[in-house]
């Protein structure tokens, strides 16, 4: 080949990787919300009847919401027979290398995982949870390179040790929950180092490299929290307690998820939120 030609082709080569367009997306996948929600599972509230119409509603305005702040919504089907199917975020951890898929606390809940792992295939390598294990992926935060995990009446010690052998690279830390659901439901992470907790629902001794923010006294369940880029998605019934995320300068949504939380919902779990990473 004469020099002209290889100097000729080389540029044609360079070319044709500097078209190649890297975009990170950011995934949100949800699941509409199950006609049969009433019969959801409750640990800690008295049972309440459920507007499904109006869960419905809310759950839309949620997608919406998330839409807005940048999320592209994978919405998948209601399940008509799992009734607790809206609340995606317990049927797996995803992490920038994989997608761990759980093995849910409580029984009736298992059968919500196939769909979603069906789903999360598309974007992450699938690793699984087994028995005895039991595992709810509002029990577990990550932030960074750092995974806090709930051990809660949902999540157990065996799954915390599995987490450790399928997380490698990630430092995996137990935290015991207290009379609430999941770990999510006392404490969220809101960026610039700052965790909003719920003292009294958890035990405090992996939070000492952040800076803390008690929620309203009057408003314990306020904890739970979506930080979606540089906006903080609340639900509405805790006025008190997004005052004091204002006074410290953080930006704040609320939205109405008054009859998602009929079953003991937070607005972290209707959504499991990700990065996609795509070339064109």
């Amino acid at each position: 080949m004469l020099p002209i030609e290889c100097y000729l082709r080389n540029q044609q080569a360079a070319l044709d990787c500097s078209s190649i367009i890297v975009v990170m997306s950011l995934i949100a996948i949800t699941r509409e919300v199950s006609p049969s929600i009433n019969e959801c599972e409750l640990s800690f509230h008295g049972r309440e009847p459920i507007d499904v119409p109006n869960a419905i509603a809310q759950h839309k305005a949620y997608q919406d919401c998330l839409a807005e702040l940048g999320a592209r919504i994978v919405s998948l089907p209601a399940e008509p027979n799992l009734p607790d199917a809206v609340f995606v975020e317990d049927t797996a951890v995803v992490l920038d290398e994989v997608a761990i898929i759980a093995n849910m606390g409580a029984s009736s809940r298992r059968p919500e995982t196939a769909s979603v792992a069906e789903a999360l295939g598309r974007y992450r390598p699938l690793k699984f949870l087994s028995g005895p294990a039991t595992l709810d992926g509002g029990d577990v935060l990550r932030i960074g390179r750092a995974i806090f995990v709930g051990g809660s009446g949902r999540t157990n010690e065996q799954a915390i040790e599995q987490l450790r052998e399928l997380c490698g690279g990630y430092d995996v830390r137990s935290i015991e929950v207290k009379g609430c659901l999941h770990l999510k439901s006392a404490c969220s992470y809101i960026g610039n180092n700052t965790m909003l907790v719920h003292r009294p629902s958890m035990g405090m001794e992996q939070m000492s490299g952040f800076e803390l923010l008690d929620v309203a006294a009057d408003e314990p369940a306020a904890a739970n929290v979506l930080l979606l880029e540089d906006t903080l998605i609340m639900p509405t019934s805790f006025p008190r307690t997004r005052v004091l995320l204002e006074e410290r300068g953080f930006c704040v949504r609320s939205i109405d998820v008054s009859e998602l939380q009929k079953a003991e919902a937070g607005v972290t779990c209707c959504s499991l939120i990700f990065t996609h990473r795509e070339e064109g």
